[in-house]
């Protein structure tokens, strides 16, 4: 069985690929416009969630 894992960062790892600060990284995480999902008290963000909101967001 081959398993695939999903690449996944933090909030601040998302802060610096986004250059957006801390606030408006969990906002964009509460309303749902970027997908993630917590575990725990901590947010887990996939690289493809992010690559995908960049794409929508910007019209790419």
């Amino acid at each position: 069985m081959q398993t695939e894992y999903i690449d996944l960062i933090t909030i601040d790892e998302l802060c610096d690929l986004l250059m957006i600060g801390r606030t408006t990284a969990y906002k964009l995480l509460q309303s749902g416009r970027l997908k993630a999902f917590k575990i725990g008290r901590v947010w887990k963000i996939s690289r493809a969630s992010v690559e995908q909101y960049i794409k929508e967001s910007s019209n790419l």
